[in-house]
């Protein structure tokens, strides 16, 4: 017998059998491609695993196929047109005179112990800026829909009618409420009606909810409803509610009414950036005050990307209810941000007369429209800038 050194086992000591050093190569290649079968298998079962769930939730939510006017806007999410930003007629100021601007002034809210609200969703071309003519799904007839005001503690009870050519939906930021009954699609040509407390005092955003939300929201589906405090805010001479949006074309809108570029919406790069609705309408035709008043501004975000940074040109903000919060507030602050689908109330009292810019002091968003003025007293002139 060989004498194997006590530091060495038998093992490592002895030479290879050339016949078992071939078996293991035969074995280790059989394994190999074993393990390339199996991770096929794997991949293979997820996917269909994935394909399975997919399939279960669309059958559960009773998914309707694809509108043309969602594929539509879904396929132009690759390629975005040209920037709009701008356009104007030749009688752009004669339009912009003549344009009756979106009333501001806050409603009175309804009494009783029940607000009924009733919106119909038309498919209507409205004008977004002067001569700026845009082919918008909206409520009531009009972007953004009807301010709504109800008070602390009312039941509101909603009516929705689809007078469009898609299914449509309203979400209510201020309902506290299961959104899969509330907020679900209704088909052309039918009606929803559901109830909610207003048990949370602010200013709060309504909107479509259908997919693609982006789409429904872009195209003029939004509004605003105040909800008064039970415990009353300290006196305001006036209230206006301002509601802030981006509108994004696929053509000028001069010759024929334009559509949503839904490329552009994905980008954020909006043609223009309005105060209810159409461009600069209250810089031609200014909300008013008096003095020594106290001026309170309601102020909605519906975006739908865009947040608001809220400021009065040449005072101070004297409260402002961040976010719609209207249990404390913050005092002599100058900007404040109003987050996309969120919502602000601001007091300012202003004694000198003037004109007061009001906008979000994103300038890129002042230059495509969202601007407004104060006119502070009985004054003449125009801003210069």
């Amino acid at each position: 017998m060989a004498y194997v050194p006590a530091s060495q086992s038998p093992s490592t000591y002895y030479g290879k059998d050339p016949d078992s050093g071939a078996l293991v190569k035969i074995v280790a290649l059989f394994l190999g491609i074993a393990v390339v079968v199996l991770v096929f298998v794997a991949l293979w079962m997820g996917v269909s695993a994935q394909n399975a769930r997919d399939d279960a939730r669309a059958a559960a939510a009773g998914s309707a196929p694809v509108s043309s006017a969602v594929r539509d806007h879904t396929a132009q999410a690759t390629t975005a047109t040209a920037s709009f930003a701008g356009t104007a007629p030749a009688n752009a100021d004669e339009i912009a005179t003549a344009h009756k601007p979106y009333p501001a002034t806050l409603p009175a809210a309804p009494a009783g112990a029940v607000a009924n609200v009733h919106l119909v969703l038309k498919d209507v071309t409205i004008q977004i800026a002067p001569g700026i003519k845009y082919s918008s799904w909206a409520f009531a007839g009009g972007a953004p829909g009807p301010v709504i005001h109800v008070r602390q503690g009312q039941t509101v009870k909603i009516t929705l009618t689809n007078g469009g050519a898609i299914a449509h939906s309203v979400d209510f930021h201020a309902a506290r409420i299961a959104p899969n009954i509330a907020f679900r699609d209704v088909d052309p040509g039918e009606s929803l009606t559901y109830t909610f407390k207003a048990t949370d005092p602010g200013v709060f955003m309504y909107h479509c909810g259908t997919k693609p939300v982006l789409a429904h929201i872009a195209n003029g589906m939004y509004g605003a409803i105040v909800v008064s405090p039970s415990t009353p805010l300290p006196r305001a001479d006036r209230e206006y509610v301002l509601v802030s949006s981006e509108w994004y074309l696929n053509a000028p809108g001069l010759a024929k009414p334009a559509s949503l570029d839904m490329a552009k919406a994905h980008a954020q790069l909006p043609d223009w950036v309005t105060w209810n609705g159409y461009a600069g309408q209250y810089a031609k035709h200014p909300l008013t005050a008096n003095p020594g008043e106290t001026v309170r501004f309601w102020v909605v975000a519906a975006g739908p990307s865009f947040d608001t940074d809220f400021h009065v040109v040449g005072t101070i903000l004297n409260r402002a209810w961040v976010n719609g919060d209207l249990t404390q507030f913050q005092r002599n602050v100058q900007t404040v941000p109003v987050p996309a689908g969120g919502g602000g109330v601001f007091d300012v009292k202003i004694d000198q007369p003037g004109l007061y810019p009001f906008l979000s002091h994103s300038f890129a968003s002042v230059d495509l429209g969202q601007v407004g003025l104060l006119k502070v007293g009985d004054v003449e002139g125009a801003m210069s800038h």
